[in-house]
């Protein structure tokens, strides 16, 4: 299946969960956050939620420094 991470297309086997986008695009799991077509996904709904061809994923991580 085809969803956008980042803006950019990935294929991924289905069914296919945020946990599992989210390693494949090998973020780490603490101090990532999730939003999928626009809506922030909380951490302990990532392997239940199930994606859907076309969905859009923003992966972000936190970055420490100055």
């Amino acid at each position: 299946m085809r969803v956008l991470i980042n803006g950019h297309a990935h294929e991924l086997a289905e069914p296919c969960t945020v946990a599992a986008a989210v390693t494949a695009v090998g973020a780490p799991e603490r101090g990532t956050a999730v939003a999928l077509d626009g809506d922030l996904v909380p951490r302990a709904e990532w392997a239940r939620t199930e994606l859907t061809p076309d969905a859009r994923l923003e992966v972000l991580t936190a970055v420490q420094g100055g």
